[in-house]
């Protein structure tokens, strides 16, 4: 196994990569450097016979079998950075909106689960997902069987009965229902098990696997999976299937996930981590404060009217605090930013990208805020917020959000939001790009 994080460097000298899963790793890197709608997305960033993974964590599994493990770029004090890391890394991804919670509620937690590679990590997810599902009972439907049997069974089918047994009076050409397990459901478990089987390393996972094989040997692989997903359902008597499926789909398709052309390997599994930031940020901040109602992506409001009647450009925020008393009035925009930016004491734009900045000064305009808010991942270059006087009635405020602590993080920003108003007195060094003022570590002044 090779573990990197983002923005870490392969090449064809990495320990553990030989040649051939070099180009292996290069081919899915060129394969996959644009999405469906033609937008440049490099997964692993090729350059000079190089490749550089970028905001996108998981695993990649090469057809030698050998598992690539990126994960996310998180400074930390503890020696044991990966292990801490990918802890941090399992807590927020179940808050993803890629996956469900269902699909974590088993009885491993993540504490126990951070020591095996991620790969084995959603194997073990998923197995034990389908234990509960065997516990339960394994889903069945009535299935019509014609035959020619030996004794009476159903009813006789009697044109057939006639052309095959004129001369057999022992056997009898019948149809029946069978109550069978034989359902496009259990044919892409058994499937999903099957192709786990030479993918898993980890000892409970290879025995769980082939155990629970045993429980789905009566019944068939899928011959195709997608028609077979396409016709599958999760009924009222089978809610038990639902985790057990989404996994499935994980494994089968990359559902829920970002598609990725993989015929060059044998299993990837990439996660965006711009997608888990947000959902993270989101999910504490509607468990850990109560002064705001939350909204995450929206509400939508168009930018302009086309000819004054039509809508158009329409926008989305990452997060509205709404009013308790008015849920249709935002108090704040909030916009999260999977980035490391340095906020150097020299560099007035702090790293900020501009176009960011000009889109949270439409948001605060359009929708009425008088403080709006950047908030990315606390590295050890930026670790105390600082904000931006953009004019009389809009500040912008960009924070650290400590993935160890999202609690006090959340705490700490609706303090600031709420109870700091950055003074237009406060005012240093003009940018040279922009009207935009900017203030480091500003004092506590009263409201």
């Amino acid at each position: 196994m090779v573990i990197i994080n983002e923005y870490a460097y392969l090449s064809r000298n990495t320990k553990g990569i030989t040649d051939a899963e070099f180009k292996q790793l290069r081919d899915f890197a060129i394969a996959n450097q644009y999405d469906k709608q033609g937008k440049h997305r490099p997964i692993l960033q090729l350059r000079n016979d190089t490749l550089r993974a970028r905001n996108y964590v998981g695993i990649i599994t090469t057809k030698k079998g050998t598992v690539l493990e990126i994960l996310p770029k998180i400074d930390l004090s503890s020696a044991d950075d990966n292990k801490k890391t990918k802890k941090i890394f399992l807590t927020m991804l179940r808050t993803w909106r890629g996956l469900s919670e269902a699909q974590f509620n088993i009885n491993s937690n993540i504490s126990a689960l951070h020591r095996f590679n991620m790969l084995e990590v959603f194997v073990r997810l998923f197995l034990e997902n389908l234990v509960v599902l065997i516990q339960r009972g394994m889903a069945r439907h009535y299935v019509p069987v014609e035959d020619n049997l030996s004794c009476l069974k159903g009813r006789i089918l009697f044109p057939q009965h006639i052309r095959a047994n004129s001369t057999n009076h022992a056997r009898f050409y019948v149809r029946y229902d069978e109550f069978s397990a034989n359902r496009p459901a259990n044919r892409l478990i058994h499937s999903t098990i099957h192709k786990l089987i030479p993918l898993a390393r980890q000892p409970e996972n290879q025995q769980l696997l082939h155990q629970l094989g045993i429980c789905f040997s009566d019944i068939p692989l899928s011959e195709q999976w997608y028609r077979d997903w396409d016709r599958h359902s999760v009924d009222r008597s089978m809610q038990h299937y639902h985790a057990v499926m989404q996994w499935v789909g994980l494994f089968l398709f990359g559902s829920g996930l970002t598609t990725f052309a993989g015929e060059h390997l044998n299993q990837s599994l990439l996660f965006p981590m711009e997608e888990i930031f947000e959902d993270f940020v989101t999910y504490h901040f509607r468990r850990n404060q109560h002064e705001f109602g939350v909204k995450a992506q929206g509400p939508q409001e168009p930018l302009a009217l086309l000819e004054g009647k039509n809508e158009a450009f329409y926008m989305k925020p990452d997060i509205s605090l709404t009013s308790n008393e008015n849920p249709n009035k935002v108090i704040h925009i909030l916009d999260t930013k999977w980035k490391r930016i340095e906020a150097q004491d020299n560099d007035p734009k702090r790293g900020i990208n501009q176009a960011d900045m000009y889109q949270l000064y439409s948001y605060g305009k359009k929708y009425g805020c008088k403080r709006i808010a950047l908030i990315y991942p606390r590295t050890n270059e930026f670790k105390a917020h600082f904000h931006y006087h953009l004019d009389e009635n809009l500040n912008l405020l960009c924070f650290p959000f400590d993935l160890t602590k999202p609690e006090y993080s959340v705490n700490k920003i609706i303090r600031q939001l709420t109870h700091q108003s950055p003074a237009r007195t406060i005012l240093s060094g003009r940018t040279t790009s922009s009207n935009f003022s900017a203030v480091t570590n500003p004092p506590s002044i009263a409201s």
